[in-house]
C-alpha cells in the first residue's frame, strides 16, 4: 500500500488495491486525480450514465483529500467580502449557498453509501484566542438573516467547561457541520463508483496528453485513454501535465499529528467530541479520535519543505502552550500533505479549454468545497447545469512561482505576528 503512515492508514477499511492501466481504453470523460474532487467528479458522472475512466498516481486518497483534519463545514478559504468583491454580492450569496450544500453532500453520501467507518461526527466549534462577543453575535445573526444558518454562540464560560484552556474565549458551534474519517470516506466512494461501472486505475500517473482535439488523449507510463472529457483534479499535486494549471497555484504544506492513547488525560482538558479550530489565519485545528483514545492535531503551514519532525515540535508547542495540561501527552504519529492555493483563495472550477475542465486549489478548506466543485464540474459536463459558471471570476491566475511562494511564506509569518499581537492586546 503506497500510503504514507497515517493514523487514517493504520485505521483504512478498505486497503484493497486497484491495477494499473496497461493498453488503450475509450470512454465518455478521463478523471485525472483520485482525491475527492476526482472521486466526486467521477461518481456523479457514473450517476448520470457516461462510461468513466480515473486514473490516479499513487492510490485513490493518497494526497491530502485522504490526510487531512476531517472537518466539513461551509465556507472557502477566503472571506465572503472577498469574494464578493471579484464576483459581486449576489453571486457571493450563490458561491455560499454552494458551500453549504457542499458540506450536505458529503453527509448525504455518506448516508446514501451506508460509510459507518467514515466516523461521523456531529459539531464543530470555531473559538476565539481574544474577547470579542460582538463580533460573533453579529457574525452568526448575518448568516441567519441572509442563509437561515443557525450558528450557537458560547460565551467564554461555556467555551471553557469543555476546553479547559484560558487561552479561549468565546466560541461559535456548528451544529449541522460535522467531521470524518476522510479516507474510509473516499475508498466507499471509489467502490460505489467501480459499482456503477466506472473504472478506476491505480498507480497511474498522467504523463502527457493530446487535448486539443476534439477525442482526447491521455498517457500513463503502460497505457493510453481516449475520451470526450478531461477533467484535472490534482491538487497539491499536480505535475506537468498542463503547466498553465501548475503555474495557477501554490503547493502549500500542513502538518497533522496524532497522540498516544491517553483518554483520562485528553479528557482532563478536551471534554468535547466537537472539532476545534481557532481564529487565527493559520491556527491550530484537533479533535478527539478513537473514542476519546487519541487527539488529532494539526496546524502550521510552510510554502517550502520542512522538515516534518520539525513542525511538529512546533505542533506540540501549541497544544501545550493551549493545554498546558497535555504536557506529558506523546505523538505517536506525523505527516504532512500538500493543499494548493490559488493568489485569490478560491477553487478553480470549470472548463479551461474545450472538453478540458480543471476542479482544484481548495486551499485547505476541502472536504465540503470539493465536494462541490465535482458535482457542478459533472453538471456542466451532463449539460444539467452551468452552476459552474459561478467561479468564473476565481480563473487560472500565475501564482508567481517562487517569487509567489516567498511572498506567501512572508504574509503568512505577518500574520502570525498580527495574530500574536492582537492576543496580547486582548
Amino acid at each position: 500500500m503506497t500510503y504514507p503512515d497515517t493514523y487514517y492508514k493504520r485505521t483504512l477499511s478498505d486497503g484493497r488495491e486497484r491495477a494499473s492501466l496497461n493498453g488503450t481504453v475509450e470512454c465518455d470523460t478521463v478523471v485525472v486525480g483520485g482525491g475527492l474532487a476526482g472521486l466526486t467528479t467521477a461518481l456523479e458522472l457514473v450517476r448520470g450514465g457516461q462510461k468513466v475512466v480515473l486514473l490516479e498516481e499513487k492510490a485513490v486518497g493518497f494526497g491530502a483529500s485522504g490526510r487531512n483534519g476531517g472537518f466539513v463545514s461551509p465556507g472557502f478559504a477566503t472571506g465572503s467580502d472577498d469574494i464578493a468583491r471579484r464576483a459581486g454580492a449576489a453571486a457571493a450569496r450563490d458561491i455560499h449557498r454552494l458551500s453549504i450544500e457542499g458540506m450536505e453532500y458529503v453527509r448525504q453520501t455518506i448516508a446514501d453509501l451506508a460509510v459507518a467507518d467514515a466516523g461521523m461526527t456531529p459539531g464543530i466549534m470555531s473559538v476565539l484566542r481574544y474577547s470579542a462577543p460582538d463580533d460573533l453575535k453579529a457574525y452568526a445573526a448575518s448568516l441567519a438573516n441572509t442563509y437561515g444558518y443557525e450558528l450557537n454562540f458560547l460565551d467564554t464560560a461555556e467555551v471553557r467547561h469543555v476546553l479547559k484552556s484560558e487561552r479561549y474565549f468565546q466560541a461559535l458551534r456548528d451544529p449541522r457541520a460535522f467531521h470524518i474519517h476522510p479516507l474510509n470516506y473516499l475508498r466507499a466512494i471509489a467502490a460505489e463508483i467501480e459499482r456503477l461501472g466506472g473504472r478506476i486505475f491505480e498507480q497511474s500517473p498522467a504523463v502527457s496528453a493530446d487535448l486539443d482535439a476534439a477525442e482526447k488523449r491521455v498517457r500513463t507510463p503502460a497505457g493510453e485513454v481516449r475520451a470526450r472529457q478531461v477533467v484535472i483534479t490534482t491538487g497539491g499535486y499536480t505535475g506537468s501535465l498542463l503547466p498553465r494549471l501548475k503555474r495557477s497555484y501554490l503547493p502549500i504544506a500542513t502538518y497533522v499529528m496524532v497522540s498516544e492513547e491517553a483518554p483520562d488525560l485528553i479528557a482532563s482538558a478536551i471534554a468535547t467530541t466537537d472539532a476545534i479550530g481557532d481564529n487565527r489565519r493559520a491556527g491550530d485545528y484537533y479533535r478527539v479520535v478513537d473514542g476519546g483514545r487519541r487527539l488529532l492535531w494539526g496546524g502550521r503551514i510552510t510554502t517550502r519543505a520542512a522538515s516534518t519532525e520539525g513542525l511538529v515540535r512546533e505542533l506540540r508547542a501549541e497544544m501545550t502552550g493551549t493545554y498546558p495540561q497535555l504536557k506529558g501527552l506523546k505523538t505517536e504519529l506525523a505527516w504532512s500533505g500538500l493543499m494548493s492555493y490559488a493568489r485569490h483563495l478560491m477553487p478553480q472550477i470549470g472548463p479551461i479549454a474545450p472538453g478540458v475542465w480543471c476542479c482544484t486549489a481548495f486551499g485547505g478548506h476541502g472536504l465540503n468545497t470539493t465536494a462541490i466543485g465535482g458535482k457542478v464540474v459533472a453538471e456542466g459536463i451532463l449539460g444539467t447545469s452551468d452552476r459552474y459558471r459561478l467561479f468564473k471570476p476565481f480563473g487560472l491566475v500565475w501564482a508567481g512561482g517562487i517569487a509567489g511562494l516567498a511572498v506567501a511564506q512572508l504574509t503568512y509569518w505577518k500574520l502570525q505576528a498580527q495574530d500574536w499581537w492582537r492576543e496580547r492586546a486582548a
